[in-house]
């Protein structure tokens, strides 16, 4: 797990609890607050997902190259 993955869920739950609390008070302009944080977040956490990928498929390419060497 990466910062952006860790980053990403935060701000998703962060975005979620807002919304809730906005829907709480009848406030849409919190309940809007929370929904970008929460898309901020998801965005983040799959640019995180995506680093990861690329960095486990990277070493599984260089464990194969090792391996027929």
């Amino acid at each position: 797990m990466n910062k952006d993955q860790v980053k990403g869920q935060i701000k998703n739950i962060a975005g979620k609890v807002q919304e809730a609390t906005g829907k709480l008070v009848d406030s849409k302009s919190q309940e809007v607050k929370g929904i970008k944080l929460q898309v901020k977040g998801e965005v983040q956490k799959g640019y995180g997902d995506v680093k990861e990928a690329v960095k486990d498929a990277r070493h599984a390419a260089h464990n194969t190259t090792k391996s027929h060497v």
